[in-house]
């Protein structure tokens, strides 16, 4: 064979392999292993179809924990990725990060909220196909899997935390559980929460969570109430709490070298510290501009780095 055809023999070798990359990719879009990048990915066809984005940071080559980032009521997979900076926190954590999109940019978290849970969406099934499928393409570490999310998200990370075993920790902020939760496996949970939230009240009861189709009511219990919850699902020692400026943060210590953490900021509202201004979010729930006291992506990823099954 002449040097030639050697050379073109190769080359349609290496197009060979881009095109089988491509094809395995969730909804046919998916960045070469070696260099990462983003992606897009289905779940379902047709008008069932449900969609997700991916980020993967390049050069990983061991299987890597996996970021489950639930957006909030009118948000996307795409706005939480861009505002809470889940992509650079993944760069520097070497890990793939995940972001759902919910039924008419909500999710069916219990009794709240929106077209999802008028629908009765089954967002713990979509979940679990999300993990499911991004761990068929790209190399996961399930024991090192985790779930955030924001408001409504967090509301739904906190039905995964009591309906499924699928993550080993779980972190939502400004959110409550409205659903059942009797059954829960052990988890360790970070809960993050401005006292002058008033969408999902700290003190619990009543508060105005606003939608597509208007304001939904949102009434769960209070903030330590929930983190109370878990600490009994946890068989948790007492928590021992440090105060530092307008933070407070309660840890507690529990078998099986899991931990439930309350991080509360004084005077904040419904929103995530240190993420970036979003013009929708400011017209839908105006006086809810971030707190600067921490960067609250930094302090999930460093909590779910401690923390495996």
């Amino acid at each position: 064979m002449t040097p030639g055809r050697i050379r073109i023999r190769v080359l349609l070798a290496g197009i060979g392999v881009v095109a089988l990359c491509l094809a395995a990719a969730p909804g046919g879009v998916l960045a070469a292993p070696s260099v990462g990048g983003h992606s897009t990915g289905t779940i379902g066809a047709g008008a069932l179809a449900r969609t997700f984005e991916m980020y993967r940071p390049a050069g990983l080559t061991r299987p890597a924990p996996l970021v489950v980032v639930l957006h909030g009521g009118y948000g996307s997979g795409k706005q939480a990725e861009r505002s809470y900076h889940w992509d650079a926190q993944a760069d520097r954590g070497r890990f793939v990060a995940v972001f759902p999109n919910g039924v008419g940019r909500s999710w069916n978290a219990g009794t709240c909220c929106g077209p999802a849970q008028q629908s009765n969406a089954d967002d713990v099934a979509f979940i679990r196909a999300v993990v499911d499928k991004v761990a068929a393409q790209t190399p996961i570490d399930r024991s090192r899997a985790y779930v955030t999310g924001m408001s409504n998200g967090a509301m739904m990370a906190y039905r995964l935390a009591c309906q499924t075993d699928l993550f080993a920790a779980a972190a939502p902020v400004a959110g409550t559980i409205l659903t059942d939760c009797s059954r829960a496996h052990p988890i360790s949970v970070l809960h993050i929460h401005g006292t002058n939230d008033q969408s999902v009240p700290y003190g619990g009861g009543p508060g105005r969570y606003y939608s597509l189709k208007g304001t939904a009511r949102v009434d769960g219990p209070s903030v330590p109430a929930v983190n109370a919850t878990f600490r009994r699902i946890d068989s948790c020692a007492p928590p021992s709490v440090r105060r530092a400026g307008v933070v407070t943060t309660s840890v507690a210590r529990c078998p099986g070298s899991r931990t439930v953490e309350l991080i509360t900021v004084d005077g904040a509202g419904h929103q995530w510290p240190g993420s970036s201004r979003s013009p929708l979010m400011d017209l839908v729930r105006p006086g809810n501009a971030p707190s600067t006291a921490f960067d609250a992506t930094a302090v999930i990823w460093d909590f779910f780095a401690a923390h495996h099954r």
